[in-house]
């Protein structure tokens, strides 16, 4: 959603393992290299560990880009089985072929892999076995893991063996009865989570990867991601990711701490404060030490003498526990929620807004959107931003997040380029869309008519009055000649070009699939009277 509007080529944050993206911090650098080395050189054990989301299984998949061509590898990734059917599946993995009545044969099977070994080492073949996830071994797969070190020739280990686990990993292989497997050990690794600026080298280095030509984090968000993350990788990610798509929602290349924050909070499920606010929580300890100290020494004094002395402010009243947290700055949106408790309910804001549409919906109604679609309207239920809403150019329900857990909804109405109209208690408020942007993280809900309620997404081969309209309605757009009849109503590759022409002009995924975004931007362009805006008329970007 948030590529094109960064100038990325893809997201480059996500959790899934790609070498593409492996930031070699100096510890990474130093687990890839020893782990190539044993490969083409040791034998016998290589121990690599580390915390949850440090990377481990990134390096892995790294190793595996750059393995020798005279090495044969099997991985196993989940090691919770027993030892024949650990056997089997390093079989599996290097295609021996296993008698189907000997499946379970643990001798069988080392036979077999024995045999398998002994030849690729005639052939000048190495044969490594990687375990991901090996702190989940049991104590029987474990003893026939030391046991095939044992096949070896007598020069030669004929297996190399490569153990990836957290760090519990060490825990079981420090234990009194697996001092055998851990003697033949021959190198140990442990992947530390990022120092501060190998955080920022690695969230830059992925977003270059993506795309990015210019900086997107700025420095005081990445000091705060690498705080809030610790600097596990798995962690940034997730972080990273949520930020991108905050810092979308409010129209703002740049992520900031702020925003960083939010996302982070999103992810914990918890708040987080400004690291200065503890500095700041401690120096306002001090002056109420101090002012204590000062008001035990007026009291102790005499009248004439603390006559002198001011009497305290009063402390602030408490926020409502239902209100929106008000900025000091900008606080009338929190105020009009205050004012309205009982306004910013769902049943409510789908009221208003169908209301907009000159459609009558009761809370009685059953699903509002359910109800929408018996009146050939369609709910859009997602995340974006202000450039989006503008674009789609519906008046829409927007989610803003409250203390306690609770969720106000409100109709937003109309947009000009620094206000927004929103509605509560049926009366239109006015209030800046940096006072909403404060509060408002993205979701939100609107209504639109399709062509047709089914037709929530045209690609190639699609047929019937949908296709027809998206064609004639493109080709109005575009300036060109109309189709001629007959096959207009087939979505073929012509029609995909126009439609990629259109997602590039306004800024949507360039995939030449009509989806429902696509479809609803292309409506809004057409500008069809009878439905209701959120631009005045003669202002398209509000």
């Amino acid at each position: 959603m948030y590529t094109s509007f960064f100038g990325l080529n893809e997201k480059p944050f996500a959790i899934t393992p790609d070498p593409r993206y492996l930031f070699l911090s100096e510890r990474h650098a130093e687990a890839l290299a020893h782990l190539i080395y044993g490969i083409k050189e040791a034998g016998g054990f290589i121990q690599l560990t580390g915390e949850v989301g440090t990377g481990k299984t990134t390096v892995v998949r790294s190793l595996l880009g750059q393995i020798p061509k005279e090495a044969d590898v099997a991985l196993i990734l989940n090691p919770r089985i027993t030892p024949a059917e650990f056997l089997l599946t390093i079989c599996e993995e290097l295609q021996i072929a296993v008698p189907e009545g000997e499946r379970s044969s643990v001798k069988t099977l080392v036979d077999l892999l024995n045999q398998y070994l002994l030849r690729a080492h005639g052939g000048g073949r190495r044969v490594v076995l990687i375990v991901d996830e090996a702190q989940n071994l049991s104590s029987d797969v474990l003893e026939q893991v030391r046991l095939l070190t044992n096949l070896e020739t007598s020069t030669h280990k004929l297996l190399q063996i490569i153990l990836i686990g957290q760090p519990e990993l060490r825990e079981l292989l420090a234990r009194e009865d697996l001092r055998q497997l851990a003697q033949r050990v021959t190198g140990r690794y442990h992947l530390a989570p990022l120092s501060r600026t190998e955080t920022a080298g690695y969230v830059r280095h992925r977003l270059r990867v993506a795309g990015a030509t210019t900086e997107i984090f700025s420095s005081a968000a990445l000091r705060e991601l690498h705080r809030l993350s610790s600097g596990v990788p798995r962690i940034i990610n997730v972080i990273s990711d949520r930020a991108l798509l905050g810092a979308f929602t409010q129209d703002q290349h740049r992520v900031t701490a702020k925003v960083v924050r939010a996302a982070a909070a999103e992810v914990y499920g918890r708040p987080f404060a400004p690291p200065w606010l503890g500095w700041a929580t401690g120096s306002a300890v001090l002056v109420t030490g101090l002012a204590l100290a000062v008001i035990a020494w007026h009291f102790w004094r005499s009248p004439e003498q603390a006559a002198v002395v001011k009497a305290p402010a009063p402390a602030p009243a408490p926020v409502a526990a239902n209100a929106v947290p008000a900025a000091t700055a900008q606080p009338k949106l929190a105020q009009l929620i205050a004012d309205h408790p009982n306004a910013t309910g769902l049943d409510t804001a789908f009221t208003r807004l169908f209301a907009l549409w000159s459609v009558d919906y009761r809370a009685d109604s059953g699903d509002a959107c359910a109800f929408a679609a018996r009146q050939r309207l369609e709910c859009v239920d997602q995340k974006g931003s202000w450039a989006e809403l503008r674009m789609f150019n519906r008046p829409a329900i927007l989610f803003i997040p409250a203390t306690g857990g609770t969720t106000h909804q409100i109709v937003l109405s109309s947009l000009t380029d620094e206000h927004a109209t929103i509605e509560l208690d049926g009366v239109s408020h006015d209030v800046s869309i940096a006072d909403l942007s404060q509060y408002w993280y993205g979701n939100y809900v609107l209504l639109w008519r399709p062509v047709d309620v089914n037709a929530h997404e045209l690609a190639m081969g699609a047929r019937g009055a949908s296709v027809r309209w998206l064609r004639r309605s493109l080709e109005q757009l575009r300036g060109v000649p109309r189709s001629p009849e007959g096959n207009d109503d087939v979505y073929d590759e012509k029609l995909a070009r126009l439609v990629e022409d259109f997602q590039r002009d306004h800024q949507l995924t360039i995939d030449g699939i009509a989806g429902m975004q696509t479809q609803i931007a292309l409506d809004t362009a057409l500008d069809d009277p009878g439905q209701p805006r959120l631009l005045a008329p003669g202002n398209p970007r509000g």
